[in-house]
């Protein structure tokens, strides 16, 4: 695996890092705010995440993702999550019977928390009923802004 690793900046988002081998993503960590980092890497995939930070809607569908190590019912997670759209939410329970498995909310909640790319598997769509749930170390403002960003707040 020959992995290039990209530096990208997002205004008023911080700096994130896309980790591709050719044109598979093998981890996508969020832009974060990181003292002395600048603008960073230029390639088309991390324009379209810049984009998407500005509001462009972006499914990012067709971006192949590195699901190698998965299970068969996180892969089924991974499919569900990824079908839904932009601008709207799920349920943990919602997702886990979209994927096809009604009963395990908790654990389509665990592959969220595992989750190691980022936009491309939008976590952040997926909220507690009645909550917005979690979203592990980067917090619920953090969550807050992208659901709001794509108008589902």
């Amino acid at each position: 695996m020959d992995v290039e690793r990209l530096r990208y900046a997002v205004p008023g988002w911080g700096v994130g890092e896309l980790w591709l081998d050719g044109a598979l993503v093998v981890n996508h960590e969020s832009p974060v705010v990181r003292a002395g980092e600048e603008d960073g890497a230029s390639h088309p995939l991390v324009e379209r995440v810049r984009a998407y930070f500005g509001g462009a809607r972006d499914a990012f569908a067709d971006v192949e993702l590195d699901l190698e190590a998965s299970t068969p019912f996180q892969r089924a997670v991974v499919d569900a999550l990824r079908a839904v759209p932009y601008g709207e939410t799920v349920t943990y329970g919602e997702l886990a019977a979209l994927s096809g498995h009604p009963r395990a909310g908790r654990a389509a909640g665990t592959v969220c928390a595992q989750n190691r790319f980022f936009l491309f598997v939008p976590c952040h769509r997926v909220v507690g009923a009645g909550s917005l749930g979690s979203y592990g170390s980067l917090g619920l403002g953090y969550k807050r802004r992208l659901l709001e960003l794509e108008g589902a707040l």
